[in-house]
């Protein structure tokens, strides 16, 4: 059997991955318009998320629009929706099982086999969560590198890495 401390300090990691799943699945920083051989300095920044596309311009106004239609989106961008959103409600549910599993908490507290394999399912579901949210921003961060090496494409339509996508 694990120590509270270890079980705690696996709880709080598995909360703050949640969050951060919760961040970059809302936050629309997944892209952001490269400007490249451009000699004058840009007034606009695009930047596209899972769920809107935004546009900043040096005036610092701010402007974000929601995609209008699901059926015009990409496969890519429609697959990695549905797998941060299945990777937000997994980690909630090994939140709530976390809780209920720690030798800290008084759930459970006669069962100590089913306590303990409680506290083990929730480490799996957090761990599948992880991996859930990996698969989308390895799959934007490929199509992203994929893009802008095509020769084909204007330099106008392409894209960097934005800040959610650190790779």
């Amino acid at each position: 059997m694990a120590s509270a401390a270890l079980e705690l300090m696996g709880f709080f990691l598995g909360l703050l991955g949640m969050l951060g799943t919760m961040v970059a699945t809302v936050l629309p920083y997944w892209q952001i318009s490269a400007h490249i051989g451009s000699n004058i300095v840009t007034a606009v920044a695009n930047m596209r998320g899972l769920w809107m596309e935004c546009v900043y311009q040096s005036t610092g106004a701010f402007q974000c629009e929601t995609y209008n239609s699901m059926l015009a989106l990409s496969s890519d961008l429609q697959a990695s929706r549905a797998l941060m959103v299945i990777s937000l409600v997994l980690s909630i549910l090994a939140v709530a099982m976390a809780a209920l599993g720690m030798q800290c908490t008084l759930c459970l507290e006669g069962a100590g086999v089913v306590k303990s394999r409680v506290a083990g399912a929730s480490g799996g579901l957090f761990l599948t969560a992880g991996f859930l949210s990996l698969i989308p921003v390895s799959w934007t961060t490929h199509e992203v590198v994929q893009t802008f090496y095509r020769p084909n494409v204007p330099s106008s339509m392409k894209f960097e890495l934005g800040e959610l996508c650190p790779c």
